[in-house]
């Protein structure tokens, strides 16, 4: 999808067409093309384009499809100074987008319109042309909010008159447009004429102008192909699609980028634009948006580590491969690349093995808040992945890359046979990982709880009342394979652990470590032969607030 076009114009002074004259001096200008020379791919819908213009002499040029900037990211940069400035002109060109400013683009022409009331017959007559606004009626016409994200930005209607005036042989006839049903334009096909930003370059002599900016409409999305057909070594592929909806590319330098994308006024559209006004600006600049968020708040568009997806245990696995310098941005180049706006492709990136464990894990969330308070059925409901009580089939192994595994989709497939499709996080070159494969129906479990009867002791905590019962917790697995299987159990808890049987390793989880219980972790890791069982029992207090 193309972005709304923004005339690029290159002006030298010392020609004699000063800036404020450019509209007398159009005729001079000379019309040269930017190149994309490179992006940079986000995962978010967003990335980095490089556009690079020459300009071959002292001169006026004009240069088409630069969009409008992203606040705080649009760079024009030369090895001469160079002044910018934006002002609006009539410019002839294709039509673009379905929301036509019928005044501006059919002035002068003969038109027939239909209605959508049967009733009301036709009309025909000739668009007037309006003159542009001015001074008090042009600052404060009423302006269309910028679009945030890009599958609406082409999508946003001009500012216009509410009617569109014909002038007939009776005389003036106003037509609200939704009341349209057909419109027919007299005469051959012409460019439509448009009032459209321009971009004033003024610069001295010849130069290499690089105008960067962040845009919407190309972007990645990874995949892992994670095969365990071997019993003892996997094999990953890392895989990118790549669409295009910005802008043809051709042979640009292409790089894929991951790690936490901090765009904080992604959504800002620059004061430098004139499709939007200070009141737009200063709203979308206060407006509240989740790191991360520049075009969607899906994980799979961020690295956030999920914690209760983390490897047991140990949270920091320090036999992680040093990797790079700096920002934790990684930079995967595919080198020059060509691709057709609204074009797509598949690509492998890295393919590497590595030995990996399977196992089943079983992680048995908190039932309680940081106050001891039981979580409601309604909470359950609105997060069910992060409450669910389950064993899934998983495999272990540390990341094989010379580059961090990006937050993305991991299928597991074992030879011609699919096993299952989960999301795999953010993993640090050399760093251990578990990717889940699917539930293991054929592991029973069961955990209960239960608070131990009697008298319960009565703790104030800043002036607030707390109580403080023992709970009493038992764990049954039961292995119903004809293959024995390693088991990975993990319980949440808030609270004071008294005993547990097995002897778990007990792990403070970061979110607990400030809050009145803290909130910990048991990890346990035995064997069970087929048709094992065992029961597993732990004790721990609790300050339950009221």
């Amino acid at each position: 999808m193309r972005l709304p076009r923004l005339w690029l114009v290159a002006v030298w002074t010392a020609a004699g067409c000063h800036c404020w004259l450019v509209q007398q001096c159009a005729g001079e200008e000379a019309a040269v093309k930017s190149t994309i020379v490179s992006v940079g791919l986000f995962k978010n819908g967003l990335s980095v384009v490089r556009r690079e213009l020459k300009i071959p002499a002292a001169g006026t040029y004009l240069v088409e499809d630069a969009p409008d900037p992203v606040h705080g990211t649009w760079s024009v940069q030369s090895d001469i100074p160079i002044e910018t400035r934006v002002t609006m002109r009539e410019v002839s060109g294709a039509m673009r987008g379905t929301n036509v400013d019928f005044q501006r683009a059919l002035a002068g022409k003969a038109v027939t319109i239909h209605f959508r009331d049967g009733q009301i017959p036709p009309a025909t007559g000739k668009v007037e042309a309006i003159a542009p606004a001015k001074g008090d009626e042009a600052w404060n016409r009423t302006y269309q909010q910028p679009a945030y994200y890009w599958r609406e930005y082409n999508q946003q209607p001009q500012p216009q008159g509410r009617f569109l005036v014909l002038q007939t042989e009776n005389g003036r006839v106003f037509v609200e447009p939704s009341m349209i049903a057909y419109l027919k334009a007299e005469g051959k096909e012409e460019a439509v004429k448009q009032r459209e930003p321009v971009l004033l370059i003024t610069a001295g002599k010849a130069t290499t102008v690089q105008i960067s900016y962040l845009s919407r409409g190309l972007a990645w999305a990874p995949s892992y192909r994670v095969d365990i057909g071997d019993p003892k070594t996997l094999t990953i592929e890392q895989t990118a699609v790549i669409k295009n909806e910005l802008d043809d590319i051709e042979g640009a330098e292409m790089q894929l980028i991951s790690g936490f994308p901090s765009m904080q006024f992604a959504h800002v559209v620059s004061p430098l634009s004139l499709r939007t006004n200070w009141t737009n600006f200063f709203q979308q600049l206060n407006q509240r948006v989740a790191p991360g968020h520049a075009a969607g708040g899906n994980v799979a568009m961020q690295q956030a580590r999920v914690m209760d997806n983390e490897p047991a245990p140990g949270a920091v696995d320090l036999a992680a491969t040093p990797a790079g310098e700096g920002v934790d941005l990684h930079y995967q180049s595919l080198g020059p690349r060509t691709l057709k706006e609204g074009d797509a492709m598949a690509l492998s990136i890295a393919k590497e093995s590595a030995p990996y464990e399977r196992i089943v894990e079983w992680l048995i969330p908190d039932t309680r808040s940081e106050y001891g308070q039981f979580i409601q059925d309604y909470q359950r409901q609105q997060e069910p992945d992060k409450y669910q009580d389950a064993a899934w089939d998983a495999v272990r192994f540390k990341n094989p890359f010379k580059f961090a595994m990006t937050t993305g989709v991991a299928v597991v497939v074992s030879g011609a046979r699919f096993n299952g499709q989960q999301m795999s996080y953010w993993v640090n070159a050399g760093e251990e990982t578990t990717v889940k494969v699917t539930k293991a129906l054929s592991i029973r479990t069961r955990n209960v709880e239960q608070e131990e009867e009697g008298q319960r002791e009565v703790i104030y905590i800043g002036g607030r009342q707390f109580r403080k019962p023992v709970v009493n917790g038992e764990m049954s697995v039961n292995n119903h394979r004809k293959e024995e299987v390693k088991l990975v159990i993990r319980r949440h808890f808030s609270g004071e652990l008294i005993s547990a049987d097995g002897e778990p390793k007990k792990s403070l989880r970061e979110e607990g470590v400030y809050a009145v219980n803290p909130r910990y972790e048991l990890t346990w890791s035995f064997s069970l032969k087929p048709g094992e069982g065992t029961t597993l029992k732990y004790k721990y207090s609790v300050l339950v607030a009221h």
